[in-house]
């Protein structure tokens, strides 16, 4: 990842609430294929955007994104 990445958690949330790339990005106004995007880290959302994110999972920022990569499930960081 370049030096200004974002890590985010954006493909197991919505895993974890069964929500399909296309809800999503129906949800937050965006095309379908740039949620693929953003989950693959080739692209860096907007303030706004990651904003919009985390309201629509209803978790704070930080939990969807990160300037450092987020532990594997499973591994000991991570708990």
């Amino acid at each position: 990842m370049p030096a200004e990445a974002v890590y985010n958690r954006i493909a197991v949330l919505r895993a974890e609430r069964g929500i399909s790339r296309k809800k999503l990005a129906d949800a937050l106004d965006i095309h379908y294929q740039t949620v693929g995007y953003l989950e693959r880290g080739e692209y860096n959302p907007s303030l706004f955007l990651s904003l919009k994110i985390a309201e629509y999972f209803k978790v704070p920022v930080e939990v969807v994104f990160s300037l450092e990569p987020f532990p594997l499930l499973g591994s000991e960081a991570a708990k």
